[in-house]
């Protein structure tokens, strides 16, 4: 990480106005390094902002909702369901309020972008149809196999006739 980094999370993540730090997100903030990313900090109105007890009870109602929508989404990891887009989900309502979150965020999205660029690339597409290919010619020889063998009988049927 270099000088010139930390001097500008400082910048974004202190608002002058009040001394706080992480209630960054004003106008004259410095975006990130693409230039066309929000400024890290609260996006809570400013009469929220400007009352520090407020303030710090937006920032626990918000991580409490954030913490449920986060869980709910572990829950549903092995279960059938869309765990990790509502793990994501509950990571962008706690990006409203903490600077930790729209880090993690950005890296997301970051990581995600390159790995659909990398997906896009005609040697990984071909590599990904030649792998697809033969992975169904070996489900589709064994279950030739299968139903030359038993016939159409289910698994655990199989060895009782």
């Amino acid at each position: 990480m270099t000088a010139e980094s930390d001097e500008r999370r400082t910048a974004v993540a202190t608002d002058p106005a009040d001394g706080d730090v992480g209630n960054g997100g004003t106008e004259g903030d410095v975006p990130g390094p693409g230039g066309s990313e929000r400024p890290l900090g609260s996006r809570a109105p400013l009469f929220i902002r400007r009352s520090r007890a407020l303030h710090v009870s937006w920032q626990v109602g918000v991580f409490v909702i954030g913490l449920a929508i986060v869980g709910g989404g572990i829950v549903l990891l092995p279960l059938p369901g869309p765990g990790w887009v509502i793990i994501f989900a509950g990571m962008a309502v706690w990006a409203t309020e903490f600077v930790w979150a729209q880090l993690v965020l950005r890296w997301t999205k970051r990581k995600v972008t390159e790995a659909a660029q990398k997906a896009l690339d005609p040697k990984v597409r071909r590599r990904n149809i030649v792998l697809t290919t033969v992975g169904l010619a070996i489900v589709g020889a064994l279950l030739g196999y299968y139903l030359w063998r038993f016939g159409f009988v289910m698994p655990w049927r199989a060895g009782m006739d």
